[in-house]
Protein backbone atom coordinates (compact mmCIF):
# COMPACT_ATOMS: atom_id res chain seq x y z
CA UNK A 1 0.00 0.00 0.00
CA UNK A 2 0.80 3.63 -0.51
CA UNK A 3 -0.17 7.00 0.47
CA UNK A 4 1.09 10.50 0.75
CA UNK A 5 0.17 10.54 4.94
CA UNK A 6 0.63 7.18 6.94
CA UNK A 7 -2.26 8.08 9.42
CA UNK A 8 -1.54 5.67 13.15
CA UNK A 9 -4.56 5.71 15.32
CA UNK A 10 -8.27 6.49 14.54
CA UNK A 11 -9.45 8.28 17.32
CA UNK A 12 -10.73 12.21 16.74
CA UNK A 13 -7.09 13.04 16.11
CA UNK A 14 -6.57 10.63 13.33
CA UNK A 15 -9.96 10.92 11.85
CA UNK A 16 -10.16 14.93 11.74
CA UNK A 17 -6.65 14.69 10.27
CA UNK A 18 -7.74 12.74 7.97
CA UNK A 19 -11.10 14.62 7.00
CA UNK A 20 -8.66 17.55 6.69
CA UNK A 21 -6.37 15.86 4.28
CA UNK A 22 -8.63 14.28 2.26
CA UNK A 23 -11.06 17.56 1.51
CA UNK A 24 -7.93 19.24 0.38
CA UNK A 25 -7.03 16.35 -2.34
CA UNK A 26 -3.65 14.88 -0.03
CA UNK A 27 -4.08 11.12 -0.18
CA UNK A 28 -4.08 9.06 3.30
CA UNK A 29 -5.01 6.06 5.32
CA UNK A 30 -5.86 5.41 8.44
CA UNK A 31 -4.80 2.35 10.66
CA UNK A 32 -7.05 1.54 13.75
CA UNK A 33 -5.84 -1.37 15.71
CA UNK A 34 -9.53 -1.85 17.61
CA UNK A 35 -12.54 -2.43 16.39
CA UNK A 36 -15.26 -0.19 14.79
CA UNK A 37 -17.57 -0.73 17.53
CA UNK A 38 -14.78 -0.30 20.44
CA UNK A 39 -13.34 3.34 18.73
CA UNK A 40 -17.35 4.71 18.53
CA UNK A 41 -17.73 3.27 22.74
CA UNK A 42 -14.25 4.72 24.20
CA UNK A 43 -15.48 6.93 26.75
CA UNK A 44 -13.72 10.17 26.98
CA UNK A 45 -14.13 14.02 27.67
CA UNK A 46 -17.10 16.02 26.34
CA UNK A 47 -15.93 19.19 26.51
CA UNK A 48 -15.46 21.20 23.41
CA UNK A 49 -13.27 24.81 22.97
CA UNK A 50 -14.82 27.08 20.62
CA UNK A 51 -11.70 26.26 18.34
CA UNK A 52 -12.07 23.13 18.33
CA UNK A 53 -16.37 23.47 17.23
CA UNK A 54 -14.92 25.78 14.18
CA UNK A 55 -12.59 22.84 12.99
CA UNK A 56 -15.33 19.84 13.11
CA UNK A 57 -17.63 23.05 11.17
CA UNK A 58 -14.44 23.82 9.01
CA UNK A 59 -14.60 19.67 8.09
CA UNK A 60 -17.93 19.73 7.30
CA UNK A 61 -18.59 16.93 10.46
CA UNK A 62 -20.59 19.27 12.54
CA UNK A 63 -23.81 18.49 11.70
CA UNK A 64 -24.83 16.63 14.57
CA UNK A 65 -23.00 18.68 16.70
CA UNK A 66 -24.69 21.72 15.81
CA UNK A 67 -28.14 20.04 16.18
CA UNK A 68 -27.52 18.50 19.77
CA UNK A 69 -24.66 20.02 21.53
CA UNK A 70 -24.89 21.94 24.34
CA UNK A 71 -23.73 24.96 24.38
CA UNK A 72 -22.29 26.04 27.33
CA UNK A 73 -21.51 29.80 28.46
CA UNK A 74 -19.96 29.70 31.83
CA UNK A 75 -18.98 27.09 34.88
CA UNK A 76 -20.11 27.09 38.77
CA UNK A 77 -16.76 27.58 41.30
CA UNK A 78 -17.93 25.51 44.62
CA UNK A 79 -16.07 26.35 47.97
CA UNK A 80 -16.92 26.82 51.28
CA UNK A 81 -20.63 26.14 50.56
CA UNK A 82 -21.07 29.10 48.13
CA UNK A 83 -21.58 29.13 44.85
CA UNK A 84 -19.69 31.31 42.16
CA UNK A 85 -20.29 31.81 38.53
CA UNK A 86 -17.93 32.56 36.00
CA UNK A 87 -19.11 33.72 32.69
CA UNK A 88 -17.37 33.43 29.37
CA UNK A 89 -18.47 35.65 26.39
CA UNK A 90 -18.45 38.86 29.21
CA UNK A 91 -14.78 37.96 29.70
CA UNK A 92 -13.39 36.67 26.58
CA UNK A 93 -15.26 38.88 24.61
CA UNK A 94 -18.30 36.20 22.91
CA UNK A 95 -16.42 32.94 23.78
CA UNK A 96 -18.14 30.12 24.44
CA UNK A 97 -17.90 26.16 24.97
CA UNK A 98 -20.13 23.08 23.52
CA UNK A 99 -20.99 19.65 25.42
CA UNK A 100 -20.93 16.95 22.85
CA UNK A 101 -19.16 13.22 23.50
CA UNK A 102 -16.62 12.53 22.16
CA UNK A 103 -17.97 9.21 21.36
CA UNK A 104 -20.67 11.15 18.86
CA UNK A 105 -17.86 12.99 17.27
CA UNK A 106 -15.93 9.89 16.11
CA UNK A 107 -19.20 8.56 15.26
CA UNK A 108 -19.79 11.17 12.69
CA UNK A 109 -16.59 11.59 11.47
CA UNK A 110 -16.41 7.59 10.88
CA UNK A 111 -19.27 7.83 9.01
CA UNK A 112 -18.07 10.08 7.05
CA UNK A 113 -14.92 8.77 6.87
CA UNK A 114 -16.42 5.19 5.20
CA UNK A 115 -18.83 7.39 2.61
CA UNK A 116 -16.82 9.47 1.70
CA UNK A 117 -12.87 8.00 2.09
CA UNK A 118 -9.88 8.42 2.65
CA UNK A 119 -9.26 4.15 3.70
CA UNK A 120 -9.70 3.59 7.17
CA UNK A 121 -9.30 0.00 8.12
CA UNK A 122 -9.95 -1.44 11.55
CA UNK A 123 -8.49 -4.04 13.20
CA UNK A 124 -5.47 -2.91 11.24
CA UNK A 125 -2.49 -2.57 14.38
CA UNK A 126 0.43 -0.79 13.42
CA UNK A 127 3.60 -2.66 15.00
CA UNK A 128 6.54 -0.68 13.30
CA UNK A 129 7.75 2.99 11.90
CA UNK A 130 10.30 2.22 9.96
CA UNK A 131 13.05 4.75 7.93
CA UNK A 132 11.08 7.46 9.47
CA UNK A 133 14.01 9.76 8.80
CA UNK A 134 14.25 9.42 5.15
CA UNK A 135 11.63 10.67 2.57
CA UNK A 136 10.11 7.22 2.41
CA UNK A 137 8.76 6.18 5.87
CA UNK A 138 7.34 2.10 6.00
CA UNK A 139 3.93 1.64 8.52
CA UNK A 140 4.24 -2.01 9.37
CA UNK A 141 0.99 -3.84 10.29
CA UNK A 142 -1.06 -6.36 10.73
CA UNK A 143 -4.76 -6.99 9.24
CA UNK A 144 -6.54 -9.71 8.63
CA UNK A 145 -3.88 -11.93 10.01
CA UNK A 146 -1.33 -10.67 7.70
CA UNK A 147 1.80 -8.46 7.79
CA UNK A 148 1.46 -5.48 5.82
CA UNK A 149 3.58 -2.61 4.72
CA UNK A 150 2.35 1.08 4.21
CA UNK A 151 4.85 3.16 2.38
CA UNK A 152 4.43 6.77 2.46
CA UNK A 153 5.96 10.49 2.51
CA UNK A 154 4.76 11.31 5.75
CA UNK A 155 3.61 9.30 8.88
CA UNK A 156 1.33 11.42 11.42
CA UNK A 157 1.25 9.01 15.42
CA UNK A 158 -2.29 9.99 16.06
CA UNK A 159 -2.26 6.61 18.50
CA UNK A 160 -2.50 7.74 22.11
CA UNK A 161 -0.51 7.27 24.88
CA UNK A 162 0.41 3.77 24.84
CA UNK A 163 0.45 3.66 21.04
CA UNK A 164 3.93 2.81 19.15
CA UNK A 165 4.47 6.52 17.26
CA UNK A 166 6.25 7.71 20.22
CA UNK A 167 7.79 4.43 20.75
CA UNK A 168 9.40 4.66 17.68
CA UNK A 169 11.65 7.47 17.90
CA UNK A 170 15.35 6.94 18.86
CA UNK A 171 16.92 6.48 22.19
CA UNK A 172 17.92 9.52 23.21
CA UNK A 173 16.38 11.89 20.86
CA UNK A 174 14.39 14.52 23.09
CA UNK A 175 13.21 14.05 26.42
CA UNK A 176 9.49 13.33 28.48
CA UNK A 177 8.72 15.67 31.18
CA UNK A 178 6.02 13.70 33.19
CA UNK A 179 4.36 14.10 36.63
CA UNK A 180 2.14 11.97 38.62
CA UNK A 181 -0.69 13.36 41.10
CA UNK A 182 -1.12 11.36 44.24
CA UNK A 183 -5.34 10.82 43.87
CA UNK A 184 -7.60 9.65 40.64
CA UNK A 185 -10.71 10.36 39.06
CA UNK A 186 -13.89 7.87 40.31
CA UNK A 187 -16.60 9.04 36.89
CA UNK A 188 -19.70 7.95 36.88
CA UNK A 189 -22.23 8.23 34.14
CA UNK A 190 -26.22 8.30 35.11
CA UNK A 191 -29.35 8.06 33.61
CA UNK A 192 -30.52 11.25 35.47
CA UNK A 193 -31.24 14.59 34.28
CA UNK A 194 -28.26 16.85 35.29
CA UNK A 195 -28.90 19.17 38.14
CA UNK A 196 -26.96 21.84 37.11
CA UNK A 197 -27.04 23.89 33.43
CA UNK A 198 -22.84 24.44 33.76
CA UNK A 199 -20.23 22.70 35.09
CA UNK A 200 -19.78 22.76 38.63
CA UNK A 201 -16.36 22.52 40.00
CA UNK A 202 -16.56 21.88 43.55
CA UNK A 203 -13.42 21.92 45.95
CA UNK A 204 -14.20 21.04 49.30
CA UNK A 205 -11.78 19.03 52.06
CA UNK A 206 -13.48 15.97 51.77
CA UNK A 207 -12.04 16.30 48.18
CA UNK A 208 -12.79 17.28 44.11
CA UNK A 209 -15.80 17.29 42.65
CA UNK A 210 -17.21 18.07 38.61
CA UNK A 211 -20.65 17.86 37.98
CA UNK A 212 -20.80 17.24 34.14
CA UNK A 213 -23.32 16.05 31.57
CA UNK A 214 -24.07 14.07 28.64
CA UNK A 215 -27.22 15.16 27.35
CA UNK A 216 -30.32 17.13 28.75
CA UNK A 217 -31.39 12.97 30.08
CA UNK A 218 -27.51 11.76 31.14
CA UNK A 219 -25.23 12.92 34.14
CA UNK A 220 -21.63 12.76 33.94
CA UNK A 221 -19.97 12.51 37.36
CA UNK A 222 -16.45 12.45 39.10
CA UNK A 223 -15.02 12.26 42.52
CA UNK A 224 -11.85 12.53 43.21
CA UNK A 225 -10.23 9.41 44.98
CA UNK A 226 -6.84 7.90 46.63
CA UNK A 227 -4.73 6.81 43.67
CA UNK A 228 -5.01 3.48 45.43
CA UNK A 229 -8.78 2.88 45.03
CA UNK A 230 -10.78 0.65 43.30
CA UNK A 231 -14.16 0.68 41.56
CA UNK A 232 -15.38 -2.54 44.18
CA UNK A 233 -15.18 -0.51 47.20
CA UNK A 234 -17.62 2.61 45.43
CA UNK A 235 -21.60 0.93 45.34
CA UNK A 236 -23.44 3.58 44.00
CA UNK A 237 -24.67 4.85 47.09
CA UNK A 238 -21.82 5.78 48.11
CA UNK A 239 -21.06 7.70 44.96
CA UNK A 240 -23.73 9.85 45.55
CA UNK A 241 -23.72 10.19 49.09
CA UNK A 242 -20.00 11.41 48.63
CA UNK A 243 -21.04 13.93 45.91
CA UNK A 244 -24.24 15.54 47.67
CA UNK A 245 -21.86 16.50 50.48
CA UNK A 246 -19.07 17.59 48.18
CA UNK A 247 -21.02 19.95 46.09
CA UNK A 248 -23.30 20.67 49.35
CA UNK A 249 -23.87 24.73 49.49
CA UNK A 250 -25.92 27.21 51.64
CA UNK A 251 -28.84 27.70 49.34
CA UNK A 252 -31.59 25.49 48.02
CA UNK A 253 -30.37 23.17 45.51
CA UNK A 254 -30.04 19.57 45.62
CA UNK A 255 -27.99 16.51 43.62
CA UNK A 256 -30.47 14.62 41.28
CA UNK A 257 -29.70 10.40 41.78
CA UNK A 258 -30.38 8.00 39.39
CA UNK A 259 -29.40 4.82 37.36
CA UNK A 260 -25.56 4.73 37.42
CA UNK A 261 -24.58 2.57 34.42
CA UNK A 262 -20.66 3.35 34.08
CA UNK A 263 -18.27 3.63 35.95
CA UNK A 264 -14.64 4.18 35.55
CA UNK A 265 -11.15 4.94 37.51
CA UNK A 266 -8.77 8.08 35.39
CA UNK A 267 -5.36 8.44 36.91
CA UNK A 268 -4.37 11.88 37.20
CA UNK A 269 -1.07 12.80 35.26
CA UNK A 270 1.06 15.24 32.97
CA UNK A 271 3.21 14.42 30.33
CA UNK A 272 4.83 16.33 27.34
CA UNK A 273 7.45 14.52 25.16
CA UNK A 274 9.86 16.93 23.31
CA UNK A 275 10.27 17.16 20.46
CA UNK A 276 6.72 16.09 18.37
CA UNK A 277 8.89 15.18 15.14
CA UNK A 278 11.19 12.73 14.09
CA UNK A 279 12.41 13.28 10.85
CA UNK A 280 9.03 12.06 8.68
CA UNK A 281 7.26 11.04 11.45
CA UNK A 282 4.82 13.25 13.53
CA UNK A 283 3.33 13.09 17.15
CA UNK A 284 -0.66 14.62 17.79
CA UNK A 285 -2.35 14.54 20.66
CA UNK A 286 -2.13 11.86 23.42
CA UNK A 287 0.91 10.15 21.88
CA UNK A 288 2.85 13.60 22.63
CA UNK A 289 0.88 14.82 25.93
CA UNK A 290 -1.20 13.82 28.40
CA UNK A 291 -2.92 16.44 31.03
CA UNK A 292 -4.79 15.97 33.85
CA UNK A 293 -8.88 16.09 33.37
CA UNK A 294 -9.67 19.40 35.70
CA UNK A 295 -8.81 21.69 32.62
CA UNK A 296 -10.73 19.76 29.96
CA UNK A 297 -7.96 20.38 27.61
CA UNK A 298 -7.15 16.38 26.28
CA UNK A 299 -9.59 16.63 23.54
CA UNK A 300 -8.92 19.74 22.27
CA UNK A 301 -5.13 19.98 22.53
CA UNK A 302 -5.60 16.93 19.93
CA UNK A 303 -7.51 18.56 17.42
CA UNK A 304 -5.50 21.89 18.01
CA UNK A 305 -2.22 19.57 16.86
CA UNK A 306 -4.08 18.26 13.86
CA UNK A 307 -5.31 21.94 12.90
CA UNK A 308 -1.65 22.93 12.50
CA UNK A 309 -0.23 19.41 11.22
CA UNK A 310 -2.95 19.72 8.52
CA UNK A 311 -2.11 23.04 7.80
CA UNK A 312 1.01 22.17 7.39
CA UNK A 313 0.81 19.00 5.01
CA UNK A 314 -1.62 20.95 2.87
CA UNK A 315 0.74 24.36 2.76
CA UNK A 316 3.67 21.73 1.56
CA UNK A 317 1.16 19.88 -1.17
CA UNK A 318 -0.17 23.00 -2.64
CA UNK A 319 2.79 25.13 -2.67
CA UNK A 320 6.10 22.77 -1.68
CA UNK A 321 6.81 25.76 1.50
CA UNK A 322 7.82 23.10 4.20
CA UNK A 323 8.16 26.36 6.85
CA UNK A 324 5.17 25.59 8.34
CA UNK A 325 5.95 22.47 8.81
CA UNK A 326 9.96 22.65 10.00
CA UNK A 327 8.00 24.43 12.51
CA UNK A 328 5.48 22.02 13.56
CA UNK A 329 6.93 21.27 16.95
CA UNK A 330 7.82 24.34 18.24
CA UNK A 331 4.03 25.85 17.55
CA UNK A 332 2.45 23.22 18.83
CA UNK A 333 4.62 22.64 22.10
CA UNK A 334 3.81 26.24 23.29
CA UNK A 335 0.27 25.46 23.44
CA UNK A 336 0.66 22.26 25.07
CA UNK A 337 2.75 23.90 27.89
CA UNK A 338 0.57 26.67 28.69
CA UNK A 339 -2.13 23.92 28.53
CA UNK A 340 -0.88 22.04 30.72
CA UNK A 341 0.30 25.00 33.17
CA UNK A 342 -3.50 25.33 33.34
CA UNK A 343 -4.20 21.77 33.71
CA UNK A 344 -2.06 21.82 36.26
CA UNK A 345 -3.51 25.17 38.28
CA UNK A 346 -6.42 23.86 38.30
CA UNK A 347 -6.26 20.63 39.55
CA UNK A 348 -3.70 22.13 42.48
CA UNK A 349 -6.48 24.60 43.27
CA UNK A 350 -9.94 22.24 43.71
CA UNK A 351 -8.41 19.29 44.95
CA UNK A 352 -7.15 18.03 48.29
CA UNK A 353 -4.13 16.79 48.96
CA UNK A 354 -3.54 13.48 50.52
CA UNK A 355 -0.49 15.05 52.57
CA UNK A 356 -2.00 18.98 53.24
CA UNK A 357 -2.39 20.83 56.40
CA UNK A 358 -4.26 23.88 57.14
CA UNK A 359 -1.97 26.26 55.49
CA UNK A 360 -2.86 24.22 52.24
CA UNK A 361 -6.32 24.59 52.79
CA UNK A 362 -6.22 28.53 52.91
CA UNK A 363 -3.92 28.91 49.78
CA UNK A 364 -6.78 26.84 47.53
CA UNK A 365 -9.18 29.40 49.15
CA UNK A 366 -7.13 32.68 48.46
CA UNK A 367 -6.95 31.03 44.99
CA UNK A 368 -10.37 31.03 44.47
CA UNK A 369 -11.37 33.67 45.95
CA UNK A 370 -9.38 35.66 43.77
CA UNK A 371 -10.74 34.41 40.92
CA UNK A 372 -14.20 35.32 42.36
CA UNK A 373 -12.94 38.92 43.39
CA UNK A 374 -10.80 39.80 40.25
CA UNK A 375 -11.89 40.52 36.75
CA UNK A 376 -8.31 39.59 35.65
CA UNK A 377 -7.82 36.51 37.39
CA UNK A 378 -11.73 35.19 36.36
CA UNK A 379 -11.01 36.63 32.44
CA UNK A 380 -7.24 35.03 32.74
CA UNK A 381 -9.05 31.32 33.58
CA UNK A 382 -12.29 32.28 31.04
CA UNK A 383 -9.67 32.70 28.60
CA UNK A 384 -7.54 29.34 29.16
CA UNK A 385 -10.61 27.53 29.53
CA UNK A 386 -12.27 28.14 26.00
CA UNK A 387 -9.33 28.01 24.56
CA UNK A 388 -6.40 29.72 23.88
CA UNK A 389 -5.66 30.89 19.92
CA UNK A 390 -4.06 29.01 17.46
CA UNK A 391 -0.40 29.36 17.35
CA UNK A 392 -0.81 30.44 13.45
Amino acid sequence: MRTTVGIIGGGPAGLLLARQLHRAGVGCVVLECRTRGHVERRQRAGMLEQGTVDALREADAAGRLDAEGLVHRGIELRFDGERHRVDFPSLTGGRTVTIYAQTEIVKDLVALQLAEGPPLLFGAEAVAVDRAESTAPVVRFRHEGRERALSCAWVAGCDGFHGISRAAFPAGLGRSYAHVYPYAWLGVTAQVPPSCEELIYARSERGFALHSMRSPSVSRLYLQVPDTAVLGDWPDGRIWDELAARFAVDADWSLRRGPVVAKSLTPMRSHVHEPMRHGRLLLAGDAAHIVPPTGAKGLNLAVSDVRVLARALITLHRTGDSQLLDRYSELCLQRVWQASRFSDDMTRMLHARPDGDAFDHRMQLARLRRITASHHAASELAANYSGLPLPV
